[in-house]
């Protein structure tokens, strides 16, 4: 993949902002200090950093899909009061794949696990 300040700005956006955004909320948050980056162009490069591996698209979530910096394997929460999505680290669930595959017989060769409920703040 060839460099562009374009797929910078909107990679280093996605970094700084672990939110999980939308497309639409990174194009807000990127349009404050680069309003000359269009919808088209950080759909393009959203498009192209997640087919490349160095982000993930999250389908599912809710009708939108949302994109993460973190490409190593994890799962998520997300808020049914906020909407906010957090990363949960795998250890929750060890071997949680091979048991699967073992109970079932199935060859399991990727997995999206999203826990939902009530946030830290959101309980309190």
């Amino acid at each position: 993949m060839n460099y562009s300040k374009q797929r910078e700005v909107v990679l280093n956006s996605l970094k700084e902002n672990v939110i999980h955004p939308t497309a639409e909320n990174l194009y807000s948050i990127i349009q404050i200090e680069y309003p000359e980056v269009s919808k088209a162009t950080l759909y393009r490069n959203l498009s192209q950093l997640a087919k490349a591996g160095l982000i993930r698209k999250i389908d599912g979530l809710d009708s939108s899909a949302h994109f993460d910096h973190n490409t190593k394997l994890h799962y998520h929460f997300i808020c049914e009061k906020c909407g906010k999505v957090f990363d949960i680290s795998t250890d929750v669930a060890q071997n949680i794949v091979k048991k699967a595959e073992q109970e079932t017989g199935f060859k399991i060769t990727s997995h999206e696990i999203v826990f939902k409920g009530l946030c830290k703040d959101c309980k309190n």
